[in-house]
């Protein structure tokens, strides 16, 4: 059976891990940054490149430990080669490029984004392609209709805000901490959804896209007015972030065609509101709900090295000139959004 170890390195976790290509997970092994940037309230490319170069080495050694293997007994290399922070990416693909050449293995240069695109069919291996994907990150909010490895067509981006710095900043704003998603998803439990009026840009236009820039700002004003507790605000920003989710979505899912299910990854998919809202809207299309396990939404190599295996399976391969990216879009041939849409 085919062995892929998988880097990862975007941003700012730094992570390793072993799984085979019938999709188990044979060790992983993460070293997070949180304390370090926590003071400044996000990520220090700076300090996150540093931190990748100190853990990745000693995270490889350890899941190699942890499944009785030397790199002799792995078979692909798979290392994240963008997009993300560029300084962290070259730490990862650098590392899986010197071990691919030292070891005589295949390189895998793995978009992030496909990473968390094809994840929850590690979690979940009956799911079939093609399915339609709501990849809603720290810096990404896209609807894919994913087809295969290598094969996406993207639906809908964000023209400014994705929903994960939405989160972020709407956490800063109410003085919440880092990370934001979890600590305004904590808030929100304990307020109105229904007690700050925000908006929900263009829900209910015929444009695809998603925004969230707008809502972002209306949290600053409610905030600044004074009149509204925190925990209100952020229960009620969650729920305009749901409502603008569920009805992009929604959109797509009523002219794709035949597809095997609504599929949820990026690390906003952690969040248990916006999963339970999604669960809905599938049940109410008679479609099967797919989401990975909470730990497979965030950052983490495992979904690099089953990226990984996948390419690998469909003849992908990559060598070694192959440059890191911090922009690469799934769908390079996706008409360019309005506003932000580099983000694509």
């Amino acid at each position: 059976m085919t062995i892929i170890l998988g880097l990862e390195s975007s941003c700012d976790e730094t992570a390793a891990a072993l799984v085979t290509a019938d999709s188990k997970i044979l060790a992983h092994r993460l070293a997070t940054q949180e304390e370090a940037h926590r003071p400044y309230g996000g990520v220090v490319p700076e300090i996150a490149a540093r931190a990748h170069v100190e853990a990745l080495s000693p995270l490889i050694a350890a899941v190699l430990a942890d499944a009785d293997m030397t790199l002799a007994d792995v078979d692909v290399i798979a290392a994240t080669a963008g997009p993300g922070l560029i300084g962290g990416v070259m730490v990862g693909l650098v590392t899986g490029k010197a071990l691919a050449h030292a070891a005589g293995k295949p390189l895998i240069a793995v978009n992030h984004l496909e990473g968390h695109a094809l994840s929850p069919r590690l979690a979940n291996p009956s799911l079939q392609f093609p399915y339609l994907l709501l990849l809603v990150s720290g810096g990404h909010c896209q609807l894919l209709h994913v087809r295969g490895p290598g094969d996406y067509a993207r639906l809908a981006t964000t023209i400014d805000d994705a929903s994960g710095e939405a989160f972020d900043k709407t956490a800063k704003l109410l003085g919440l901490g880092y990370p934001g998603g979890p600590a305004v998803e904590q808030a929100a439990a304990k307020g109105d959804a229904k007690a700050v009026p925000l908006p929900r840009p263009l829900v209910g236009t015929a444009e695809p896209h998603f925004s969230f820039a707008g809502l972002k700002s209306a949290v600053m004003r409610a905030a600044q007015s004074g009149q509204y507790s925190t925990e209100d605000i952020a229960a009620s920003f969650q729920q305009a972030v749901i409502d603008c989710l569920v009805d992009r979505t929604e959109k797509q899912l009523g002219g794709l065609g035949d597809i095997t299910a609504l599929v949820v990854a990026g690390g906003v998919a952690a969040n248990q509101s916006i999963r339970q809202a999604l669960e809905m809207l599938a049940s109410k299309h008679d479609l099967p709900f797919v989401a990975p396990p909470l730990w497979l939404c965030t950052d983490n190599a495992a979904m690099i090295a089953w990226a990984g295996a996948e390419r690998y399976a469909a003849g992908l391969v990559d060598d070694l000139t192959v440059p890191a990216r911090p922009r690469w879009p799934l769908d390079p041939g996706a008409e360019k959004a309005r506003g932000a849409g580099v983000k694509a």
